[in-house]
């Protein structure tokens, strides 16, 4: 194994998780890693509002794939040789540790991404791993038969070599040049849409009120089985928020086929119905009859939001709860339970570029992320038809997919 050359395309999480992963168990292995830009772990310095998602606190597999539109089936296996508690204990042993917060996703106690950018860059100078910047692979090819199959790699700057093993870990965007590699090798890509992305609204109810956020809502598509729940943010184009994301990755490709343009209904207090919510009102009516509705709000929904709904109700703030007449309560209860907006396009989510789509799963052997089809190939990360809904799980699948490929490439033939 002393002679094993081992080429990584990509600098991001997988690709230097793999690396690192692969000099580590074999030391004699020539490892290189190769990113495009000049910007290695570019992703990992922007995630989670630059303190970086590195994981979730979902410690049992089969919990764990249902965090994952495309690929959960496929990970169940790899889930079991590395998980979420093999991240923290990675890090740990590398003086990084991490912390959980309610909704249980994990970031480094630091807050800060550049401690993650740190470790891994020094966990892969210590294990030997010579990373280039700011140089791509152009083209790769295989040569050889048998035990002498090899690949050879043509850069971006026209220079060639030779080596045994190579991996894919460029991402999931639709330029991404790992995708040109693996489809010249043989593989099927699925076309690649986005994932993980805000909705455009225009609608007067929402006007002015940007930066609210409601923790807790139901969002559904409908017409179809898309439906989800969380924390919702009112931005200055629409809606955000996990509730939000989770749903666009859900939907990536049906909502791509409508051109992202859909209905939307919101319930802005689960498990609340309209008939639950007057019954609701009712008790409070009888149990404070004299306040008035723009200073007693039920709900715990933010004030400023609240008096929208009031007005757009046709409600005044100063009336007292045993005045409003019932029409106006049904209207309101119905403003909050089912509120249907029109979803006019997308937006990225600032930090999340996440795309649905990647090199076909079936093609790849998920105990090494071996190609199928070319021997020696390898795979890691979003290259692969692989994404999470937001809260640290597309970071667990680089890691996990970036091990196991490490883990396999540093045997050799």
């Amino acid at each position: 194994m002393s002679d094993l050359r081992v080429a990584v395309v990509g600098g991001g999480a997988a690709g230097f998780f793999a690396a690192i992963a692969c000099a580590e168990k074999n030391p004699a292995a020539a490892v290189t890693l190769y990113e495009a830009t000049a910007h290695p772990l570019a992703k990992v310095r922007i995630s989670g509002g630059g303190r970086c998602n590195v994981t979730h606190a979902c410690f049992e597999p089969r919990e764990l794939v249902k965090r994952y539109p495309r690929g959960g089936r496929e990970l169940l296996g790899a889930f079991h040789r590395w998980a979420p508690r093999d991240t923290i204990a990675w890090f740990a042993e590398r003086g990084v540790g991490l912390k959980t917060e309610a909704d249980g996703r994990m970031f480094p106690v630091t807050d800060d991404s550049a401690t993650i950018v740190d470790c891994l860059t020094q966990a892969a100078t210590k294990a030997g791993v010579e990373v280039r910047t700011a140089l791509g692979v152009r083209k790769i090819e295989r040569v050889g038969r048998d035990a002498e199959r090899a690949f050879w790699v043509t850069l971006t700057d026209n220079t060639e070599f030779r080596c045994e093993r190579v991996l894919l870990a460029t991402g999931g965007n639709r330029a991404s040049a790992g995708l040109t590699i693996a489809a010249g090798l043989g593989h099927a890509i699925e076309p690649t849409v986005p994932s993980l992305f805000t909705f455009h609204i225009d609608d007067k109810r929402l006007e002015g009120l940007s930066g609210i956020a409601i923790e807790n809502v139901g969002v559904t598509v409908p017409g179809t089985k898309l439906k989800e729940g969380g924390p919702l943010l009112i931005t200055h184009w629409g809606l955000s928020g996990p509730a939000i994301l989770k749903l666009s990755a859900w939907g990536a490709r049906e909502l791509a086929a409508v051109n992202y343009e859909f209905p939307l209904r919101v319930n802005f207090v689960p498990p609340h119905t309209r008939d639950s919510l007057l019954q609701a009102f009712a008790a409070v009516r009888t149990e404070h009859p004299r306040k008035q509705l723009g200073t007693w709000n039920p709900l715990g929904l933010p004030a400023r939001f609240w008096e929208r709904l009031l007005a757009t109700s046709g409600i005044a703030p100063t009336v007292q709860w045993a005045g409003v007449p019932n029409a106006a309560l049904g209207t309101l209860a119905g403003h909050l339970t089912a509120a249907d907006f029109t979803v006019v396009g997308k937006s990225m989510n600032k930090e999340e570029f996440v795309t649905c789509g990647g090199v076909r799963l079936s093609e790849v052997d998920f105990k090494t992320m071996e190609s199928k089809l070319c021997p020696g190939l390898h795979f890691a990360g979003e290259v692969l038809d692989i994404d999470g809904i937001t809260g640290g799980f597309n970071f667990q699948a680089a890691w996990t997919t970036g091990w196991l490929a490490g883990q396999a490439m540093a045997e050799g033939a």
